[in-house]
């Protein structure tokens, strides 16, 4: 009997992929899906044909600094392409943007690129998000001033709905924690703050939407611009109790010093990790539950992780504001601490 002759390498291929492991396959879809919806992007994508390989989405404009300003469409990266433009050639990998040839090529150091990377204030989907949640801002909230202004301090429209929220942060977080004196300072800052948290937190709930506050970049601007905030404001009071504490042993005084100034740096920044994997988390657990129903494909499985999702979709929805809440209690406290009046009567007992 004849040998049968090996089978060639595209042949070998062939069998492989025939042999793969179809959960296999759609765990990979479903990791592709869920890295989609909580990681930022450079362009949006709603979904795709796999037969005909078409993209659903739209592009979104990259902004390079790269020896001067470089702007052109995210659609000129689609399929792995190299983008040209004045002369420099650049390649999306992994969401970041490198320096390449007009190959393309990467060279790579324990798998990670070290190619030169321009300095990239890309208008993401992330970003897109975070404008379009201001200018709806601003327009609600525009027109909840006048409409106090032309119906005699009587809301009207959409702000007889947001109203009710503005005065439970006004009587419930910024008067009890700040104080009836200096609280106007700080409403602008906090009502900010919560409305833009509880509406980010909102879209991110959406088929379509971004999980933005589950991106530390933002919710680390957010801290900062709270630390800066407490920082400007404190008054001499705030500083003194941390730095040189009336009353306390000299000795003391030397070793407390330090270990309250790392917990005054350090406190705002308690805000950045609860707020990003508070939501970060939940969208991944969401994803996951959703992804186990085309795993499982079974008349018991997919029904309870199809109500085990939707469950859990329920509870972050109330997470949404509770998160938007916490933050904005925190960042009261704050503020309260720096513009706090001490009383040190006792020091002359």
């Amino acid at each position: 009997m004849a040998n049968s002759p090996e089978p060639t390498p595209a042949h070998g291929e062939a069998v492989a992929q025939e042999n793969q492991d179809p959960k296999a396959e759609i765990k990979e879809q479903i990791e592709e899906v869920k890295n989609h919806h909580v990681l930022d992007a450079h362009s949006f994508h709603f979904f795709g044909d796999k037969e005909t390989g078409k993209e659903y989405g739209f592009p979104l404009p990259i902004i390079l600094w790269d020896n001067g300003l470089h702007v052109f469409s995210s659609s000129k990266f689609d399929e792995g392409k190299v983008a040209e433009d004045g002369g420099n050639y650049y390649v999306l990998h992994h969401e970041r943007i490198y320096k390449t040839d007009a190959t393309g090529a990467l060279t790579e150091h324990e798998g990670h690129p070290t190619n030169a990377k321009p300095l990239d204030f890309s208008i993401t989907k992330g970003v897109l998000s975070m404008l379009v949640i201001a200018l709806l801002m601003f327009l609600l909230f525009r027109s909840l001033g006048n409409s106090y202004s032309k119906n005699g301090g009587v809301a009207a429209g959409a702000g007889r709905f947001f109203e009710p929220i503005v005065l439970f942060v006004r009587d419930e977080i910024a008067i009890p924690n700040i104080g009836e004196k200096h609280y106007k300072r700080y409403m602008s800052h906090l009502l900010t703050v919560f409305f833009f948290i509880w509406f980010l937190n909102v879209v991110g709930m959406m088929p379509f939407g971004v999980n933005v506050t589950g991106n530390i970049a933002v919710t680390f601007g957010l801290a900062i611009v709270t630390f800066i905030i407490t920082t400007l404001t404190a008054k001499k009071d705030y500083w003194m109790h941390m730095l040189w504490m009336p009353g306390v042993p000299l000795p003391m005084k030397i070793i407390l010093a330090p270990i309250e100034l790392i917990g005054a740096i350090i406190k705002p920044f308690s805000l950045m990790i609860r707020l990003y994997a508070n939501m970060f988390a939940g969208h991944l657990v969401i994803m996951s539950l959703i992804g186990m129903m085309f795993v499982f494909k079974s008349w018991i499985g997919s029904p309870l992780t199809f109500a085990l999702s939707f469950i859990i979709s329920l509870i972050e929805i109330l997470v949404t504001l509770l998160q938007a809440y916490i933050f904005t209690m925190l960042t009261a406290l704050y503020f309260g601490a720096a513009v706090e009046e001490h009383h040190h009567e006792e020091g002359h007992h």
